[in-house]
């Protein structure tokens, strides 16, 4: 989340006419996350965020917050998107794509404990059964003709021995699985700032901007990535068993997923290291913007190489 877009307080009273939440008592930018601009937003009916979508076009957008109301519907602590007086999730303004969510309760956590990584395996798992009954369809579009192209840009940028990195996994990406394992509806980006928690409670999961079809071990393998890797990029032995475990809770993993669990782990820390050198290499202009480090997922991604945990089936 940051701020490329500005808004007068002027064009967000005029926008939040279209609903029924009552007077603006006030309004600000905030400075987390790097594709879209959001605005903390209060009135006299409660707290909110306000999107404006940078790169994602209407067509997509209903995707993502039919699947965030039917989590909530369905009592999962996510954001539910508000309706316009017509009944609409996506309006525009600034001639782009917006809507609204309701603000939800707690605080990131960046400092993980294993109670805190029990909870957001547990509840990931809900999330990819709650998938099962959601009928929307959606590529992941950060899939390997993605990564193909922008590590096509960004490769001339970096040094031989980080070249010969990315050539190396994208190479690897590349190789089809010929497996058969799950697949379902995944978060694809469920980093801590993007879990709220109260002490150990977990009371929000927001962002579901990347949620897509794809197989749901990948989606395991982002959120261990993040949540159980120390400064070095090598995984916390306690940490990890916690977040599969609670996972498990939930969800019964297919024998062949422990087959591909390395593959997927190179995989995802692949997908943001290269995200990340994208918006580092080329940043976008904005009032508060917000780069985030690419050598952290390189470590990620080197540790993953030299080892590999086992995942229990």
């Amino acid at each position: 989340m940051s701020v490329y877009t500005n808004i007068t307080l002027q064009e967000l009273e005029g926008f939040l006419k279209n609903y029924s939440l009552g007077a603006l008592l006030h309004h600000e930018g905030i400075n987390a996350g790097i594709e879209n601009t959001n605005y903390f937003v209060t009135t006299e009916n409660g707290r909110f965020v306000l999107t404006i979508f940078e790169e994602v076009g209407f067509d997509r957008l209903p995707y993502y917050l039919n699947f965030m109301a039917h989590l909530s519907d369905h009592g999962m602590p996510t954001a539910h998107p508000i309706a316009d007086l017509q009944g609409n999730y996506v309006l525009v303004l600034k001639d782009k794509p917006a809507a609204i969510v309701r603000r939800l309760e707690g605080q990131n956590v960046l400092t993980p404990n294993a109670r805190h990584c029990m909870a957001v395996g547990h509840a990931l798992a809900q999330i990819h059964l709650l998938g099962n009954s959601f009928n929307g369809m959606q590529a992941n579009p950060r899939g390997i003709a993605w990564a193909e192209r922008t590590a096509g840009r960004v490769s001339h940028k970096l040094s031989p021995e980080d070249q010969q990195l990315l050539e190396q996994e994208v190479h690897l990406r590349k190789h089809p699985l010929g497996l058969e394992i799950p697949q379902g509806v995944v978060h694809a980006d469920l980093f801590r700032d993007n879990v709220m928690f109260k002490r150990h409670a977990l009371t929000g999961i927001i962002d579901f901007y990347y949620a897509c079809n794809d197989y749901l071990l990948y989606d395991l393998a982002v959120t261990v990535n993040d949540w159980c890797s120390d400064d070095s990029g090598e995984l916390d032995p306690e940490l990890y068993a916690a977040l599969i475990k609670g996972y498990r809770m939930e969800r019964t993993l297919h024998p062949r997923e422990a087959e591909i669990w390395e593959y997927m782990l190179r995989a995802a820390a692949l997908r943001f290291w290269l995200s990340r050198l994208h918006d580092q290499i080329y940043p976008k202009d904005g009032e508060i913007t917000h780069i985030k480090d690419p050598d952290v997922f390189k470590r990620i991604l080197q540790a993953r190489i030299r080892h590999t945990p086992e995942l229990d089936s």
